[in-house]
């Protein structure tokens, strides 16, 4: 068997031979090393490709890695200067490389149109093209995943898929690759890379520890009025925020409730307190459930905000506010009780622009259903609504756009802040428990309450 049947044979096994010379019709084993490649190096040379890439497929190609360059690299330098989270600057870095990856082998594309079989860049057309699959795929997946316009859905779908052309054609017209382990290599740590950054992003940051900021009472020392009529009794709020996070503030509000209380001499009938127990949970206020306490519900006497809505807290940050809750010298309340909350949204998680003009449920502003008393009537609502913006480009783009809505409801028991995030349009749909629950997680709402703290009026008069 001469040399050509020889390398013949062992071209089929698809066994690594090394390095041959060609001369004429006749191929022969080169015994030293061939002056054109490496020392040492091998070549996995593919057998019967040897016709180059026509112009139609290297046109194809070109068309493949620009159209999905293009998006990758905008959204890529979109995260990496806006990103509201590290591991977000991290994927916009990630997508920059994949973008300029993608641009060389558009270059090397060229440069094998015009020198054809001559060019050196064929594997740089193979490496840009799996980068761009690679990309095309993970981009599908998160759209698939968490965005909600069916256009991009289909886009990544079908980029995917010309993306996994481009593959096939170029690596069909290649005649062999140089080094092929370092190639495989390379391959394997890019995907290994963006699978990392993509689970890290998506499946763990969403699911870490929650960061939630501390509101504190404290009723101080009550102040006599010159005439001696009313008394005030000032109470301080502090906000401390130790996580490293910052938030939103959606709302903030303070309330005081004036109670009488009143202890019989003996057990209430037992048909009373179990009527008691049964309607306990479901008053805002909570009273004493006893044997011998009449229950007597509270009454409203201080209602306010406490600190701006559209304001933010810092991170490792606290601040500190005051209010003043006034009463008549001869009151019969035999005790107050103080209460704050506070409702928030992660910085990490949304960007929000300020509140504009609010808007009244006894002027036509609508409400949910869910705003209405049982009897089916309105209460008296105060509307404010700020655009929003997701915490990535690729949400940026895929996701519908939203507007954050709150809703202050006043009450015999002060006023209910409810934030609601909606697409444009459906502020006022009514959404399932489990769908509330999902968004909350997803842009980090959070309610924050302090209280109740009781103080006796007799001890707040003592302090004077």
């Amino acid at each position: 068997m001469d040399h050509s049947e020889y390398h013949a044979d062992r071209s089929e096994h698809g066994d690594r031979i090394p390095v041959c010379s060609q001369e004429g019709d006749h191929v022969t084993n080169s015994s030293g090393p061939d002056p054109v490649a490496r020392s040492g190096a091998y070549v996995m040379v593919r057998r019967g490709l040897k016709c180059p890439c026509s112009r139609t497929e290297m046109a194809w190609v070109v068309l493949v890695l620009l159209l999905t360059a293009l998006p990758v690299g905008w959204c890529g330098f979109k995260d990496f200067s806006e990103a509201l989270t590290f591991a977000g600057c991290v994927t916009g870095a990630a997508l920059l490389l994949a973008a300029l990856i993608m641009v060389v082998g558009v270059a090397a594309v060229m440069d094998c149109w015009v020198r054809g079989p001559s060019s050196n860049f064929r594997v740089v057309a193979l490496i840009s093209t799996g980068v761009a699959l690679l990309t095309n795929i993970l981009l599908a997946l998160q759209t698939w995943t968490d965005g909600e316009m069916v256009r991009y859905k289909v886009l990544t779908i079908l980029l995917s898929a010309i993306s996994l052309s481009a593959v096939v054609l170029v690596w069909r017209r290649l005649d062999e690759i140089p080094t092929p382990k370092r190639v495989a290599a390379a391959l394997i740590v890019s995907t290994f890379v963006a699978a990392a950054n993509f689970g890290y992003q998506y499946l763990f940051q969403p699911y870490r520890r929650e960061a939630t900021p501390l509101v504190q009472l404290d009723p101080g020392k009550a102040v006599l009025s010159a005439d001696g009529k009313t008394f005030s009794v000032p109470v301080d709020i502090k906000l401390v925020n130790h996580s490293d996070m910052g938030f939103y503030v959606l709302g903030a509000e303070f309330h005081a409730m004036g109670e009488e209380v009143t202890v019989s001499s003996k057990d209430v009938a037992r048909a009373k307190w179990r009527k008691d127990a049964e309607q306990w949970a479901k008053y805002r206020e909570k009273h004493p459930l006893t044997r011998r306490e009449v229950y007597q519900p509270g009454k409203l006497v201080a209602a306010q905000p406490w600190m701006p809505a559209g304001n933010w807290v810092e991170p490792n940050d606290e601040s500190h506010s005051r209010t003043v809750v006034e009463l008549p010298s001869d009151t019969n309340f035999a005790k107050l009780t103080f209460y704050a909350t506070l409702s928030l949204a992660r910085k990490d998680r949304l960007v929000m622009d300020n509140f504009g003009g609010s808007t009244y449920s006894w002027r036509g502003a609508a409400v949910p259903h869910s705003m209405k008393t049982k009897d089916d009537k309105e209460i008296d609502t105060i509307v404010q609504r700020a655009r929003m913006q997701e915490n990535n480009a690729i949400d940026y783009y895929t996701r519908e756009k939203r507007l954050v809505t709150i809703y202050w409801r006043f009450g015999v028991h002060g006023v209910d802040v409810v934030p609601v995030i909606a697409p444009k349009g459906e502020e006022n749909r009514e959404f399932s428990e489990r769908t509330n629950r999902e968004i909350r997680s997803r842009y980090g709402l959070i309610d924050v309450l302090a209280g109740p703290v009781e103080e006796t009026v007799d001890e707040l008069k003592t302090r004077r």
